[in-house]
């Protein structure tokens, strides 16, 4: 399976770096208060992946921490649960007889 993952990586690396070969013409890119870019297309389309990758994982930032509190809670709840039922199936002790009258 590592191999099959390994070759399957190397082959889409030669499909990107192929596309990144043949879009390397400049393009403008024209943005609020006549501000422009220019660069290589593979430069642009490569930044606005990486933008937009950080900003998905900054969107979900929130839900994974709220999701480890809870999980935290949950494991502290199993925790208190276990030992609850190790003491209540604990042998009983048996009862005192007490000889002296």
């Amino acid at each position: 399976m590592k191999i099959v993952s390994t070759v399957f990586g190397f082959i889409l690396f030669v499909l990107f770096f192929g596309f990144a070969l043949k879009n390397t013409q400049e393009v403008d890119l024209v943005l609020f208060l006549n501000y422009e870019l220019r660069g290589p297309l593979v430069l642009m389309l490569l930044g606005f992946f990486a933008a937009g990758a950080f900003l998905g994982v900054l969107a979900l930032t929130p839900t994974v921490f709220r999701h480890r509190r809870e999980a935290t809670k949950q494991k502290s709840t199993i925790q208190t649960l276990q030992t609850t039922a190790l003491q209540v199936n604990a042998q009983p002790q048996p009862d005192s007889v007490n000889t002296q009258q």
